[in-house]
């Protein structure tokens, strides 16, 4: 099956076809995602508190972006790998952006970079197209702002704001982005902003407007048992089946019922 690129995503918003994405940050993962047919596979910054236990994602490093997204890209073989740009990596100026974004792409075999923010990373965003690193945009709720923003809110819900986000998104579409990760943002605006852009939107939390829709893998599966967003809908609890399986695991090893003789070897006749 053909890779995924960023010209096939703009084909597909043409036709109405709509585009999944949801994250990876490990090789089975990948793998299993790829084979279920998803169209982007992001190494989010979230692996922070998803996968090492931070309590937010700004502790995540490029280093520690970097190993995941390896693993990542080795077990995708048609889904679009994006490498999400962590904290620090593109903000300073825009030759480190360039560095680090290059690192993606080069080291971890990502095909895209994603990173937040809207006018003040127009030049930046522009700097890495003009590489030949393509950038996924994302405005609304932007995890890394998370202090600025004053917690984990709905964004734009209010007219000031909705037109600072619409004007944020023509800009970063100026500057050449593929496509927008709208997130946590009233759907009647998400709306708004999927018709005025060339590029598709991803949706998380922002409404069936978009030309896509994102999650997290983990909430998902029901993973973790963090509260999960209203957004996200859960599909299965893999937590309490996991749960359930290793404790099955440990009584039949305290019972003496496993290993039973059939997961035992014998010398051969």
């Amino acid at each position: 099956m053909a890779r995924v690129t960023t010209a096939s995503l703009q084909e597909m918003k043409a036709k109405g076809e709509k585009i999944t994405l949801l994250t990876a940050y490990d090789y089975p993962m990948a793998r299993l995602l790829d084979e279920a047919g998803i169209d982007i596979l992001l190494v989010g910054d979230s692996v922070g508190n998803v996968v090492l236990g931070y309590e937010n994602t700004l502790p995540v490093t490029m280093d520690e972006m970097i190993h995941h997204t390896k693993a990542v890209a080795r077990g995708a073989k048609r889904a679009l790998v994006v490498g999400d740009m962590p904290f620090l990596s593109y903000q300073i100026s825009i030759s480190e952006a360039v560095r680090n974004g290059g690192r993606f792409l080069q080291e971890a075999g990502a095909q895209a970079v994603k990173l937040e923010g809207g006018k003040e990373r127009a030049e930046t965003v522009q700097a890495l197209v003009e590489t030949g690193i393509p950038v996924l945009g994302h405005l609304g709720l932007t995890p890394q702002s998370v202090h600025q923003l004053g917690g984990y809110r709905v964004q734009g819900r209010n007219e000031e704001a909705a037109r600072r986000l619409i004007e944020d998104a023509l800009a970063l579409e100026e500057a050449g982005i593929f496509a927008l990760v709208l997130e946590c943002i009233p759907a009647k605006l998400a709306a708004e902003v999927t018709s005025r852009l060339r590029v598709p939107t991803l949706g998380i939390g922002a409404g069936p407007a978009c030309d896509g829709q994102v999650l997290v893998t983990h909430d998902l599966l029901g993973f973790t048992v963090r509260k999960v967003p209203k957004f996200v809908k859960r599909y299965v609890n893999l937590y309490e089946e996991i749960l359930n399986a290793v404790g099955s695991f440990r009584a039949e090893v305290k019972e003496r019922k496993f290993p039973a003789p059939e997961h035992c070897y014998d010398f051969p006749e």
